[in-house]
């Protein structure tokens, strides 16, 4: 049996029902669904979002990304729909950075780990979460030892194959709180048409400053950010709702399809139709 099918069969032993499970840790939840697609609150915090049976389907503003039991997902921005989740604070990751020894945080901002580190690192996440599951058994108190534990989740979380962008979001984020606030009124109003200058007034900057701090910030310039946003919302609508490309253009706010056509052929590789058609086969 391996460690997922071990980890999935400890968490099926606590019978839990459907939707949101709370554990005996305020930071570990089992969630159930059997839904396809589930609407969830998003987290305050940051959270390790791990599948253990089934599938995972993340609509980020990067696309599409698919995860199957063993994989997780770090974050504090792409919500999911559906799987299992533990949360933590950022003084939680920043308290486990200034443990680090060495240059061992240099190398993880630089992705420089060992590929064998990082599978291992991974495979150890999921170990720890097995060990949280099975001191919930035990007679003794679990807080203190829940406390550590979830410690090494983190550590290994930084250390795996997501470590590089999970430490350089905590960066981001201590740096550019003003600018995730916008990235934020973004994602609510991608729809709608606006300039980089009334982005900028809104947190009194001038438009360079605030273009240089937004696109060190998410890694992309606003409009960019807001253009992979309706074309992911599109390819969503199409997807899922089977939308055909004039409604989904139209409905994530293009006012011409050949221009939506263009820059969905730019970020996928393929037009429309024959990207969704090949997901669909897929």
């Amino acid at each position: 049996m391996s460690a997922v099918e071990k980890l999935c069969k400890t968490v099926r032993s606590f019978s839990p029902a459907e939707g949101e499970n709370k554990t005996e840790f305020p930071f570990l939840s089992i969630l159930l669904f059997t839904e396809g697609k589930i609407d969830m609150p998003e987290p305050d915090n940051f959270y390790i979002y791990v599948v253990l049976d089934g599938s995972l389907r993340l609509h980020t503003p990067s696309g599409i990304m698919d995860f199957v039991p063993g994989q997780y997902s770090v974050s504090r921005i792409d919500i999911p729909t559906v799987g299992y989740v533990l949360t933590f604070s950022e003084n939680d990751v920043i308290s486990v950075l200034l443990d680090l020894d060495g240059d061992l945080a240099e190398r993880i901002a630089k992705a420089q780990i060992e590929d064998r580190i990082m599978a291992a690192s991974d495979n150890q996440v999921i170990s720890s979460l097995s060990r949280l599951f099975e001191i919930m058994k035990e007679p003794i108190p679990p807080a203190f030892m829940g406390t550590q534990i979830k410690r090494e989740i983190i550590f290994f979380s930084l250390c795996g194959s997501r470590g590089s962008q999970f430490l350089q979001r905590i960066i981001n984020i201590k740096q550019a709180g003003k600018i995730y606030e916008i990235n934020s009124w973004i994602k609510e109003n991608f729809r709608d048409s606006f300039t980089v200058k009334e982005l900028a007034d809104k947190k009194n900057m001038s438009v360079s400053l605030f273009h240089q701090k937004f696109k060190s910030a998410v890694g992309m310039g606003p409009l960019q950010c807001q253009k992979r946003l309706r074309l992911t919302e599109a390819r969503r609508l199409m997807l899922d709702e089977n939308k055909n490309v004039t409604e989904a253009s139209f409905e994530v706010g293009y006012e011409s399809t050949s221009q939506f056509t263009r820059d969905y052929r730019k970020m996928f590789g393929l037009n429309p139709k024959e990207e969704i058609l090949k997901l669909r086969n897929h």
